[in-house]
């Protein structure tokens, strides 16, 4: 790998390991409070709940649902982070966030609390699926094609095919993914007298 290259890694995998890390973090001092934490769930339609569009992303019911969660995460959150900055990953992120949350709070069913990372993970994959086509970068596209042979069966969990999963969360999610890619997209280089490139504003 390239000097370049780790220039670049050790911050994707540094904010990566560290989300992953709060992720756990939360969830022990979930388990310590008697699961005090699950109250910024999303709950659907009530005005109240809409404060804890975020918040529900950083929150799990029990560590199995935490661990479900992990590894796709450290992977795509990775990959992402690798591959578009650490800036416009941030952007990214809390554009999934808020789609996935805001899906869930329009749609989900009544009396039902809805959390966890998982229509993030969705969003990151579908990021990663369509970023190369709308940047129009071979090396991106290869990534995304990669990303659907090793992960593509989890667009089942995108459909109504579990009472017990939010699909809501994951559809939402997913639409979230492929709408930051079309809004963080990279911009074409503008040619300036001199021979000189410049991103196009």
């Amino acid at each position: 790998m390239t000097t370049r290259a780790l220039e670049r890694a050790r911050p994707a995998a540094a904010l990566t390991l560290g989300w992953v890390a709060l992720l756990w973090a939360l969830e022990i001092a979930d388990a310590v409070s008697g699961n005090g934490l699950d109250t910024f769930g999303v709950r659907p339609r009530e005005m109240s709940e809409l404060a804890d569009v975020l918040p529900a992303a950083f929150i799990h019911f029990g560590f199995d649902h935490l661990a479900a969660n992990t590894l796709p995460l450290l992977l795509l959150g990775f990959l992402a982070a690798l591959r578009s900055g650490l800036r416009r990953f941030a952007g990214v992120t809390l554009l999934i966030a808020l789609t996935s949350g805001l899906g869930v709070w329009l749609t989900a069913p009544a009396g039902s609390n809805t959390a966890g990372v998982s229509g993030v993970v969705f969003g990151l994959f579908g990021y990663l699926l369509i970023r190369g086509f709308i940047d129009r970068k071979p090396l991106d596209i290869g990534l995304g094609l990669l990303v659907a042979a090793v992960y593509g069966s989890i667009l089942w969990g995108a459909l109504p095919t579990d009472s017990g999963i939010s699909w809501q969360s994951h559809l939402f999610g997913l639409a979230g993914g492929v709408l930051a890619a079309c809004v963080f997209r990279q911009r074409p280089a503008a040619r300036i007298p001199g021979g000189v490139a410049r991103p196009v504003p």
